[in-house]
């Protein structure tokens, strides 16, 4: 028997008038209840990311047909919509956040669109949603100095355990890049496991520093959802996304090494 592939669904906001910013990766109250219902109607079975990781790091097996319901930044619409039909169905879902983001005395401004305040995100917690580190005001991490980095997971790590009085466990790379060095800083600064993108199914073998989720936007339609929760045809959905993926890597390896050679003749 084959390992065994669980798709992790990636959103962003949920709102019917998202900003032009958030549009593209945003999808209607609507569309994400009726994506909620098409999950209960195959019988998959939800988790949070700090499970599924714990099942992979200890050996036990994943329930049957298991899928994760993530969501990256924290968005007000996360509350406002996304959360009623999440309880409505019983789902457990994990939420990534963006603390300089997030409205409040923390903020930084330069969020793409109406966030979530700190009572929303409790009422998010309390409600059984695993909250999550995301950085602190949403960079690029591996196009960060060392110094940079970690002080944008430290304090992002330190807000939310102060806001919420638990230390949060996983972490989800904004824009989805990461590196070895990276992945390094996020391990020492103590989560243990974070979600990468990769528009692909997410396999032990990957590791828990580069678990890969599938990207949920306004154009996924009712077929292509279900594709991506059953793992079907995945490489064919995201063809076109692989390629700019790696294209762009090769621009962001170069800008890495003559940053490097700047900062080594400084």
């Amino acid at each position: 028997m084959g390992e065994q592939a669980v798709p992790i669904l990636m959103y962003h906001a949920v709102s019917a008038e998202p900003s032009d910013a958030a549009r593209t990766l945003s999808v209607t109250p609507e569309a994400f209840a009726e994506q909620m219902a098409v999950v209960a109607d195959l019988g998959l079975t939800p988790l949070g990311t700090a499970e599924l990781a714990s099942r992979w790091r200890d050996g036990r097996p994943l329930p049957a047909r298991p899928v994760l319901i993530t969501f990256d930044d924290g968005y007000e619409g996360v509350h406002r919509h996304a959360l009623p039909v999440l309880a409505g169905h019983g789902f457990p879902a994990t939420l990534f956040v963006s603390t300089g983001w997030l409205r409040g005395p923390s903020g930084t401004g330069g969020a793409p669109d109406t966030m979530l305040d700190w009572d929303q995100v409790r009422d998010l917690a309390a409600a059984g949603v695993e909250i999550g580190g995301h950085s602190h005001t949403h960079p690029q991490l591996d196009q960060l100095p060392d110094d940079a980095l970690r002080r944008e997971l430290i304090l992002c790590k330190e807000i939310v355990s102060d806001r919420l009085g638990a230390v949060p466990a996983s972490f989800a790379y904004p824009y989805g890049y990461s590196s070895r060095r990276v992945r390094e800083a996020v391990r020492e600064t103590g989560y243990a496991q974070a979600l990468a993108v990769g528009n692909g199914l997410a396999r032990r073998r990957q590791g828990p520093y580069a678990l890969r989720r599938v990207t949920v936007r306004r154009g996924t339609g009712a077929e292509e959802f279900q594709r991506l929760v059953e793992g079907r045809a995945i490489t064919r959905t995201f063809a076109r996304d692989l390629a700019l993926t790696k294209g762009y890597a090769l621009v962001r390896r170069a800008r890495q090494v003559r940053r490097k050679a700047i900062r080594s003749r400084v």
